[in-house]
């Protein structure tokens, strides 16, 4: 939760932002601080905390990075600054790594605005998240210090982070603690009192946050500039339920000619063999006689005069036992024909033919 975010802020913003304007502010380390629109931890960003030894309202702005190592860190180990770039507010006293933080090493920061990435699927969608006035959105933090084999020292921050609002809860379960006004400042930076934390420590449920989708590419830490923050529009894609595919489609025209030898198509016209009408070419001859194609007497002329010249023959042939009126049928042909013995006198349909 909030691993991006973009700060461009002028020096100067700061302390306007943290509401610290009548305070005395110094600056340390600000050279190293470069405004990006595309801030991942590990890179340098100014954090308002309070001056050390200090008891009254006097702060520092201090470059340091994001990612907290903890003092308590091996000098040899080499810091990881993605490991700890969020602290959850509910257990902040919990963790050794951040409750001994909480009474002194509080400190605010401000940026434009933060990314966040809504999941749908294994597809992730960046978001841009801002105030809609466009001023600084200010993150409460802790910072602290860690000395190195060479000993140098070295200043980090985590951010704190909360459940999230009702207005983003589609989008992430978590948030960073957003500190919108003066009073809310004052009490994280400037408060003794660790039981007015939780009071801060709290989703920001006020309706000028703003938010829109923008471009994947600023997924990579190296993706900078302005266009990292434009607004695109998202493609809607209808969906369409799985009964669709198994529908006949409608056609605009029929292949079947018609008078005139034009040939026109019929719309809606079934397309499967099974739900075809009778005229279609696709359609099947078995069936009842209603679902048979109508064939005329021009179709397929050879075949029905061969076969009509053929029933006159075998009707009007006298049968083998010298009866002119006894006629044989078909069916007694083809029985003959099929179980007529070798021996068998009788003639069968193959000497029939002979003969002739």
């Amino acid at each position: 939760m909030c691993g991006r975010s973009r700060c461009t802020l002028r020096i100067d913003d700061f302390p306007r932002a943290c509401h610290l304007n009548a305070c005395p502010l110094r600056s340390l380390h600000m050279d190293r601080f470069q405004p990006s629109y595309n801030v991942s931890p590990g890179r340098y960003l100014p954090v308002v905390r309070r001056e050390d030894g200090s008891d009254g309202d006097a702060a520092v702005l201090h470059c340091m990075k994001w990612g907290l190592i903890p003092s308590f860190t091996k000098k040899s180990d080499k810091p990881d600054h993605y490991r700890m770039f969020n602290a959850r507010s509910e257990s902040v006293r919990e963790k050794a790594s951040f409750c001994r933080l909480l009474p002194n090493n509080r400190c605010l920061v401000a940026m434009e605005g933060f990314y966040e990435w809504k999941k749908d699927g294994h597809k992730k969608q960046p978001y841009y998240v801002h105030f809609k006035d466009g001023r600084p959105l200010v993150f409460a933090a802790l910072y602290d210090s860690w000395k190195n084999s060479e000993g140098e020292i070295l200043y980090s921050f985590t951010i704190m982070t909360t459940s999230s609002s009702s207005a983003l809860e589609w989008l992430h379960d978590r948030m960073p603690v957003i500190l919108g006004d003066k009073e809310s400042t004052d009490t994280w930076l400037m408060g003794s009192s660790a039981s007015k934390f939780d009071t801060v420590l709290k989703p920001y449920e006020k309706a000028d946050l703003a938010w829109y989708a923008v471009t994947s590419a600023m997924g990579k830490p190296s993706f900078d500039g302005p266009e990292c923050i434009k607004e695109i529009k998202l493609k809607t894609e209808e969906t369409k339920p799985i009964s669709k595919f198994f529908t006949k489609k409608g056609r605009q025209e029929s292949s079947i000619p018609q008078a005139g030898g034009s040939t026109k198509l019929k719309e809606e016209e079934a397309e499967t063999p099974d739900e075809a009408p009778a005229h279609h070419p696709f359609h099947t001859f078995g069936g009842n006689d209603e679902s048979k194609p109508n064939v005329t007497s021009s179709s397929y002329p050879a075949v029905k005069r061969d076969y009509e010249e053929f029933s006159a023959e075998t009707e009007m042939k006298p049968s083998s036992c010298g009866k002119a009126d006894e006629l044989e049928t078909s069916s007694q042909l083809r029985k003959k024909a099929n179980f007529g013995a070798a021996d068998d006198k009788q003639p069968t349909l193959f000497s029939y033919y002979a003969r002739r």
